[in-house]
């Protein structure tokens, strides 16, 4: 009986140890998130908060243009920054004034979990990667855009150019508006495919109908639209949903078009050795660099590079130079302005080709393109996480918090740029630009990790614009309403029609 006893109360001893370090852990947890919900609330921002959606009950179910307005009534009334609430567990510290995102765009902080939606498509590719590895492929890839390897690019874009132009020739004769968007969408595509691989594709004339832009625009799509949801932040929810199976199946269809171009050039580079008659193109470089312990990039390293630079080398720009054209067709004597300059820089010549040496002389439509990029910001923004305690407005940080540079919001602040819904190229002249702050103007974003590839990215918008507004005036189509799609890019929701009028330059 005694041994029966003593094995009774060893088992209750037990069970009432476990039971109280359970309730501790809850009790220190739940003390935790008291103290994090305490700390985050105290913060600015909307007070109507879900317990469920946190903040994002203001912005599910809105077009783009809601939420767009929504940011901005935030924006105006918190100048510097303000909370966003991301479900119960999640917070965003928006930062949107160069007071307050200056020191966070001077580090090299990894990027947050947001950013995992994306990695099965881009996978550890220079956008998403974080660490030494994203060090290491920093260094590897900088070479691939000094300005020795993007001169011959320039040709490439005005190839792809004489495309564009003709289709537009077909809809001006024919007096019929044409959708812009994704016309110039298709051309910066067919850039990238010869600037990042020497491959040639029918991408212009088969439309938006090419698989690789349908599958490119719904992976986008798909990430945006998980980051506003809550609910499927964790990956193994995700991948019970239909979005998450289609996005598993759209990410397996461009990993095989890029996986079989790679096996295809490194067939070609066994065979013949390196090219000796073409352009060096990011491929060969990918493939030929080494570190400085002699060690190259992996096969799923080079193809998510392949795939990042893929997205982001075409699509960003199609958005930067669709967006700016429109502004143009909505302001003709800005519009003018340009072509004279364009008439000017080509005067005398047999050829309508923007060569190298003319880009440094278009100087009125680089003011044109900043404008047109900080009106409508192609990348509405980007996102770091703390690893160390950040500093913002008397108010410290924590590590592990989550801060977003919303170049949306930075760029229509009303506090950093007056009338910032006006169109206005003027504001970037040299002498207008004096004692402006270096980060009131970053869409590029800025610090170590910018966008390696922004001067590829100016020079192609400065070709394809140049090339368009030599040979045609631009007006919009009023039976079509342009408006915003904000997702990974800002796109539009239901196209961007135009009116093209042939002309005649002024030499």
């Amino acid at each position: 009986m005694l041994e029966d006893w003593s094995a009774v109360s060893v088992m209750w001893t037990v069970v009432l140890v476990a039971v109280t370090m359970v309730a501790v852990r809850c009790v220190r947890w739940l003390w935790a998130y008291l103290s994090f919900v305490r700390f985050f609330s105290s913060l600015p921002g909307e007070d109507d908060f879900s317990w469920v959606w946190g903040n994002l009950h203001k912005i599910r179910g809105q077009r783009t243009e809601g939420r767009l307005r929504y940011f901005a009534e935030l924006t105006e009334k918190f100048p510097k920054f303000y909370l966003l609430w991301l479900g119960p567990f999640r917070v965003n510290v928006m930062l949107h004034h160069p007071d307050t995102l200056r020191a966070l765009l001077k580090t090299a902080g990894p990027k947050p979990w947001s950013y995992g939606c994306l990695k099965p498509w881009l996978g550890e590719g220079l956008l998403t990667t974080r660490g030494p590895r994203w060090q290491r492929s920093r260094r590897l890839l900088t070479p691939a855009f000094h300005f020795n390897i993007l001169k011959p690019y320039n040709t490439i874009s005005n190839r792809a150019c004489d495309l564009l132009l003709d289709k537009v020739e077909k809809h001006a004769m024919e007096k019929r508006s044409m959708e812009m968007f994704g016309n110039i969408s298709l051309c910066t595509f067919d850039v990238i495919l010869q600037c990042a691989m020497s491959y040639k594709d029918d991408v212009q004339t088969q439309g938006e109908s090419h698989p690789y832009i349908q599958a490119v625009n719904e992976l986008s799509e798909l990430a945006a639209d998980r980051i506003r949801n809550p609910l499927v932040h964790w990956d193994w929810a995700y991948a019970l949903t239909a979005q998450g199976k289609k996005n598993r199946q759209l990410c397996d269809f461009v990993h095989g078009i890029a996986e079989r171009i790679i096996a295809a050039r490194l067939q070609t580079l066994e065979q013949d050795g390196p090219p000796k008659k073409r352009y060096l193109d990011f491929l060969d470089l990918l493939l030929t660099a080494k570190d400085e312990n002699g060690k190259g990039l992996t096969p799923i390293e080079i193809r998510d590079e392949v795939d990042t630079f893929m997205f982001e080398g075409h699509d960003t720009t199609a958005s930067a130079v669709s967006w700016t054209l429109h502004s143009l067709s909505e302001h003709p004597d800005i519009q003018n302005k340009v072509q004279q300059e364009v008439d000017r820089v080509l005067q005398g010549r047999d050829s309508d080709d923007i060569e190298w040496d003319d880009l440094s002389q278009l100087e009125y439509l680089t003011m044109v393109i900043k404008e047109g990029m900080r009106l409508h910001c192609p990348v509405p923004g980007v996102a770091r996480h703390l690893t160390e305690p950040l500093t913002v407005e008397g108010v410290t940080l924590p590590v592990d918090t989550v801060c977003s540079i919303s170049i949306q919001n930075l760029h229509h602040n009303p506090t950093v740029w007056p009338d910032p819904y006006v169109f206005n190229p003027d504001r970037f002249h040299p002498e207008n630009a004096k004692g402006r702050d270096s980060y009131a103007f970053v869409p590029f974003s800025a610090g170590p990790r910018n966008c390696i590839g922004q001067h590829f990215a100016m020079n192609e918008q400065k070709v394809v614009l140049a090339r368009l507004l030599r040979r045609f005036t631009f007006s919009p189509d009023p039976s079509v309403k342009v408006e915003k799609n904000m997702a990974a890019v800002m796109r539009t929701e239901r196209g961007m029609k135009m009116f093209a009028v042939p002309r005649l330059p002024s030499l």
